[in-house]
């Protein structure tokens, strides 16, 4: 089965990614590569106040991701991200294949993530950029 191209934000605990970066970003990688997929780019993005409290947090590392996994194995991997501790609120998105390596060169490139905050329309050209993934639909 053919394998899609997904983008992954996640927002971290700040405390334990400040104690050991490394080793609460590495998870994420180790999770997708568990479920035999492919990291394509993994990186920080930003640190933030969140909109409201989640799990007691005010503030969030944010890490994007961009991996290829077999959809069958979706599911299962978003278990895994659900039993971390070091993952408190995450968003995975299937992205469109024609967009995959323009998404990817952007994110490396750091447009959005050199510290700067994204504007509005740079946001918008995100979200139009990637579709909603639905169990329901990858096992149809």
């Amino acid at each position: 089965m053919a394998q899609n191209v997904y983008e992954g934000l996640f927002i971290l605990d700040p405390d334990v990614y400040a104690k050991s970066p490394e080793e609460v970003s590495g998870q994420i990688s180790a999770l997708v590569e568990q479920s035999t997929g492919e990291v394509l780019l993994s990186r920080l993005w930003d640190e933030r106040k969140l909109a409201y409290p989640i799990k007691g947090h005010k503030r969030g590392t944010y890490w994007l991701a961009y991996f290829s996994l077999d959809p069958v194995k979706v599911k299962e991997l978003t278990r895994q991200f659900q039993l971390s501790g070091n993952v408190i609120r995450f968003l995975i998105l299937k992205v469109d294949r024609r967009l995959v390596d323009t998404l990817v060169e952007h994110a490396r490139a750091g447009h959005l993530f050199a510290g700067e905050h994204a504007d509005v329309e740079q946001v918008k050209i995100e979200s139009d950029v990637v579709e909603s993934y639905s169990a329901e639909e990858e096992e149809a």
